[in-house]
């Protein structure tokens, strides 16, 4: 399902990166088209194909000329390094601010996180 809170291109390209995350879509597997992806996730094909193209842009895919788009070589570890940085920026940064502002030591902060399953 597409994260409606971001724009649809945007969340077209996520959904495709969380399926190269995830193992669905292997290094040099192709990934569907623009027609394909339009029709399932019923939006505009310009609206998936611009979703396709920030994942070219980004080296995440691969376009073969009259075969279509496919994962490109090291895409998943590239992503995953991506992503982790935006991890500690979207949480764990202000995390360690609310954290300190509220005057959890490190130590205490590790003891709350390694209980949190255990709930």
């Amino acid at each position: 399902m597409l994260d409606e809170s971001k724009p649809l291109f945007q969340a077209v390209a996520e959904q495709i990166e969380d399926g190269i995350l995830d193992g669905t879509y292997a290094e040099d597997d192709p990934v569907p088209s623009t027609n394909q992806l339009a029709a399932f996730l019923r939006i505009n094909p310009a609206t998936a194909g611009k979703g396709l193209g920030l994942l070219v842009d980004a080296g995440v895919l691969v376009k073969r000329r009259g075969i279509g788009m496919f994962v490109a070589e090291g895409a998943r570890e590239a992503l995953r390094q991506r992503r982790r940085f935006a991890f500690e920026d979207l949480y764990i940064a202000p995390l360690l601010r609310e954290a300190a502002q509220l005057g959890i030591t490190p130590e205490e902060l590790a003891s709350m996180i390694t209980k949190e399953p255990a709930r």
